[in-house]
């Protein structure tokens, strides 16, 4: 994600996660901060800070995790990245007017996407 996002010239600034153990660790804080971005956490008890990301989980594990059927875990991890791609590059989805999630970086100004 890094990756593409610096392709097209996008800085990230801050990183928002819930408050589990692996996203408060000194570790993950520390890389965090290695991109130039500021760590977040959400409040305790809000899930609908994070209903964005809780919805997203939902879709990957309904869509991508059991989706299909796959042979061992392997198999189904090795497929991960090429369905992150189909669901941020190509798939529609209705709150964007059927289209991917990459249209909205793709907004002249930024700020459009949060008004």
């Amino acid at each position: 994600t890094l990756k593409i996002l610096k392709a097209m010239d996008v800085k990230v600034k801050r990183v928002l996660t819930d408050n589990g153990k692996c996203y408060t660790s000194r570790a993950f804080r520390n890389a965090v901060k290695a991109i130039g971005a500021r760590p977040m956490n959400t409040r305790p008890y809000r899930p609908q800070t994070n209903g964005k990301a809780e919805r997203f989980i939902q879709t990957l594990i309904r869509e991508w995790s059991y989706g299909k059927l796959y042979n061992n875990s392997a198999q189904r991890n090795a497929t991960l990245s090429c369905y992150l791609k189909w669901y941020n590059l190509v798939r529609p989805h209705g709150s964007l007017n059927k289209q991917p999630p990459i249209s909205r970086l793709l907004v002249n100004n930024v700020s459009e996407i949060y008004s």
